[in-house]
């Protein structure tokens, strides 16, 4: 029987059954929202309506809201949304109100979705090659009571805006010497997710040269909804040298100027505001002595998936033009207040990404995130996750996965 605007009413009964579940769990965001409107279940002004809404809770309830008036197609391409954003367990929450098998996307070429996967195998699920999923920890009222105080204001929803740039492909007649950084789409993804959970709009952006880097941040840096919120969260993946990293054009961007966009002078709508940057680059070309093989300039049959971020354009130059070029971009981080900075490595040495499970950094972040947002400041935390990445840079060749 089909119920209202042609849905069926048996999938309009899961929905409403379902609907406290996956107004509480659920995470609507852009990539989800683009996933609908590219089966044509929503108009552009539908997606902008949602977006816009403050909070998770609202973004999921107005979702829900639309969906029974979107045809009798709506409903399993809101169950493709879920399994391609790998929320399966809330696919297969609907199903148990469905009476017959959920109705497949009728697409032609259509690769079928991946099996379900249970928590305990979400949760033991690095050894797999897949991060880690576990859900983001909640912090106890007697700990926020305790420390808020001392803690800066973060009770806004959403908690704040969240920018990831992600350069994984890069122009091969521009810069030939920068490799693609495969696994940099599942290190996109894993901040995309734990930032979400967390309470942040988040927007990526892929592939893009050194101006488009700067203006994305320009651009990123003015919306007006940094006055409302709570903080800014910034993560840049990429290659890099020591204080820049590479666009898709083999040109560098100098952090020390992304650090000036958001100061207080350049960014006034986050004046005593906390702004976190992540930077997954490389800050050089020495390698941890630990390491016995990388996949690099001379390259090995390393039977590992290990990759470093760095470029290659300082070979045969010698030491004094990375000496005076590194001079040049040195970061001044000090000068500015409310800001910090997670580093994949130290200075002068090369950042290490694993090109199934995304780089060790980002692992470790998110991992960090998950499991100490709760109950652990963010300096604590960043020392946390530098503590188990330099174990990685020790152990991981040593024991070949």
């Amino acid at each position: 029987m089909l119920g209202e605007c042609g849905m069926l009413e048996r999938d309009r009964r899961g929905l409403r059954k379902c609907s406290v579940t996956l107004c509480k769990e659920m995470v609507v965001d852009e990539l989800f929202i683009q996933s609908l409107q590219t089966d044509d279940i929503l108009t552009d002004s539908m997606a902008e309506s949602i977006l816009v809404e403050p909070t998770s809770h609202k973004r999921s309830w107005r979702l829900l809201s639309l969906l029974p008036k979107r045809g009798p197609r709506a409903f399993s391409s809101f169950c493709s949304a879920l399994r391609d954003t790998e929320q399966q367990h809330l696919c297969a929450l609907l199903t148990e109100y469905v009476d017959s098998p959920l109705p497949l996307p009728t697409q032609e070429g259509m690769v079928p979705a991946k099996r379900a996967r249970t928590q305990e195998s979400m949760e033991m699920c690095l050894d797999a090659d897949s991060p880690i999923t576990s859900p983001v920890l909640p912090c106890t009222p007697d700990f926020y009571l305790s420390h808020c105080q001392q803690s800066y204001n973060m009770v806004s929803s959403p908690r704040g805006l969240a920018l990831v740039i992600s350069n994984v492909s890069f122009d091969p007649c521009a810069a030939p010497d920068l490799d693609s950084r495969k696994g940099g789409e599942v290190d996109e993804e894993v901040l995309r997710k734990v930032f979400t959970e967390l309470d942040y709009i988040v927007t990526v952006r892929r592939d893009l040269t050194a101006p488009g880097m700067r203006a994305c941040i320009e651009q990123f840096g003015r919306r007006q909804q940094h006055q409302t919120v709570s903080s800014c969260v910034v993560c840049l993946l990429s290659h890099g040298v020591e204080g820049a990293i590479y666009g898709t054009d083999g040109q560098l961007l100098e952090l020390d100027w992304v650090f000036e966009a958001f100061d207080n002078a350049h960014c006034p709508l986050l004046q005593n505001k906390p702004k976190m940057f992540f930077i997954q680059a490389c800050r050089g070309e020495e390698m941890d002595c630990g390491v016995e093989q990388s996949d690099g300039p001379e390259r090995t049959q390393s039977p590992g998936c290990e990759q470093r971020d760095a470029g290659r354009e300082g070979e045969g130059d010698g030491d004094t033009r990375q000496t005076e070029e590194r001079g040049r971009l040195r970061v001044k981080l000090p000068q500015r207040s409310d800001m910090i900075c997670g580093f994949a490595s130290l200075k002068g040495t090369a950042a290490m990404r694993n090109t199934k499970r995304g780089s060790w950094f980002i692992q470790e972040v998110n991992s960090a995130l998950r499991f100490r947002a709760r109950d652990t400041h963010l300096s604590d935390i960043l020392v946390q996750v530098n503590t188990h990445t330099t174990y990685h840079s020790h152990s991981k060749y040593i024991f070949p996965q």
